[in-house]
């Protein structure tokens, strides 16, 4: 809904109400100082009563409607054949069209048993928009290879390109030709290179390249539902078009589709959806051995009743819009203020070009990280970092550097006010102006795979 205010300001409003709150704790500064020692400057290792807004994630963290906590009360808690799986069933059924639903306690769950059934051989090549972490470490672990051919523009940090998740198409179709790939993976605002959106017409494209070389499409639905909002907004074909006809067009595009309900949906779990039997009877093994039964795939079935209202919630423009309008907000600001982020602003949250803020960092000193402890220690606010920490290290143990260093500041649905992203504006503004006091990190304790968690 667009309100315009009577002196002109052009400002975000919530579509809904406060209900239920949960008290903050800003604790001073001599005490963060301590707390984030403690952490070893990985924010991941916080506590969560030393932090004031935590804007680490969006995944698991969102908040759950009226409805969500209503419908939670009929969870049907049979272990087989559970009526809330049926329910959750026939939901994905009427939004995406897929007959065939195989639940997951979370993504990088799908992740796994969609790259253990489609990678058949060693070395075989997933093309892909961009990576995400999790998503990277199944293929790789499965014995894979990803080849990430994100559209040049991508790269460009700071630019007004709408579509900046979208794939190379003529890199895609040189990719497939060489006969050697197990899948083609598109992720739906792309999470590391700032929650930016790709188009409908570029999904057409790249399915039909997968067609011609008969090899599936599979799309990460994960943050599907600010996708779609862009979509509606910034491509023409679909201005007038409703968020269900927009994600029909997705639908039609895959596969398979798969996503975490961490994010699409508002509660906690995932699944994987398809239109091929064949697909899905190659991966229905899986779930009872990594994840649960058929029918609860290691989700609490409270939490099942929960996704099926929020998968509805998903398609109410309304409540889609508000995370994408409130960082733009926030990107806006932080703009005019001179402190450098992605534009245009995407989904999932505002996301800091470390790189350009600490320009005497080097990525061996891992800047995204750096600043993510020292806004923590200035401000109370958690945020992740998105750099060269995020990447593992090659085979030979070399550091691999990343495209882009960024500091992840999340938006989780429905959570914080706008005084909140003002507070989080106010306080990046003052650290932008005292960069110079920032220096950089170094390992004393490094995981092999996925380090930065």
């Amino acid at each position: 809904m667009k309100i315009k205010f009577f002196k002109g300001e052009n400002l975000p409003i919530e579509m809904h109400k406060v209900r239920i709150v949960q008290k903050l704790n800003l604790i001073p500064i001599d005490e963060r100082k301590k707390r984030i020692t403690e952490a070893g400057n990985n924010t991941f290792l916080l506590k969560n009563r030393d932090v004031f807004l935590d804007m680490l994630t969006d995944s698991g963290v969102n908040a759950m409607s009226d409805r969500q906590q209503a419908a939670m009360l009929q969870a049907d808690d049979a272990y087989a054949g559970s009526e809330s799986f049926f329910r959750l069933e026939a939901k994905i059924q009427e939004i995406f069209g897929t007959p065939y639903i195989l639940p997951a306690h979370q993504g990088r769950a799908c992740e796994n048993v969609i790259s253990r059934t489609l990678i058949t051989k060693p070395g075989m090549v997933v093309p892909m928009n961009y990576h995400f972490t999790t998503a990277k470490a199944h293929v790789d672990l499965n014995g894979g290879k990803v080849d990430e051919i994100l559209c040049k523009e991508g790269f460009e940090l700071e630019s007004t390109f709408p579509f900046k998740g979208n794939i190379d198409l003529e890199k895609l179709e040189s990719a497939l030709k060489k006969g050697n790939c197990a899948f083609v993976r598109m992720e739906a605002g792309t999470n590391l290179i700032g929650g930016q959106p790709f188009s409908v017409a570029n999904l057409r494209e790249a399915k039909k390249l997968a067609e011609k070389y008969n090899v599936p499409l599979v799309l990460d639905a994960s943050l599907l539902a600010e996708n779609l909002w862009f979509v509606k907004k910034r491509e023409e074909e679909f201005k007038n078009k409703s968020i269900r006809e927009i994600t029909t067009e997705f639908s039609k595009n895959s596969d398979i589709i798969y996503f975490s309900a961490r994010k699409l949906g508002f509660a906690r779990g995932g699944a994987i959806c398809t239109k091929s039997k064949a697909f899905f009877d190659s991966m229905k093994e899986l779930i009872p051995l990594f994840e649960g039964f058929l029918t609860y795939g290691g989700m609490s079935v409270r939490e099942i009743e929960a996704i099926v209202v929020g998968l509805d919630e998903s398609m109410d423009e309304d409540v889609i819009s508000q995370s994408p309008q409130f960082i733009a907000h926030a990107v806006n600001k932080l703009t005019a203020a001179g402190v450098p982020v992605v534009t245009p602003a995407g989904g999932l949250g505002c996301h800091v070009n470390a790189g350009k803020f600490l320009p005497h960092l080097k990525s061996q000193d891992y800047p995204a990280g750096a600043l993510a402890s020292a806004f923590y220690l200035i401000s109370g606010v958690r945020g992740m970092e998105r750099g060269t920490l995020s990447m593992d290290r090659d085979e030979k143990g070399n550091e691999v550097p990343a495209d882009m260093e960024l500091l992840r500041l999340a938006q989780p649905r429905r959570v914080f006010t706008l005084s909140q992203v003002e507070y989080m504006v106010d306080r990046l503004a003052w650290l932008h102006e005292n960069s110079s006091l920032v220096g950089g990190l170094e390992f004393f304790d490094e995981p092999k795979i996925l380090r930065f968690f």
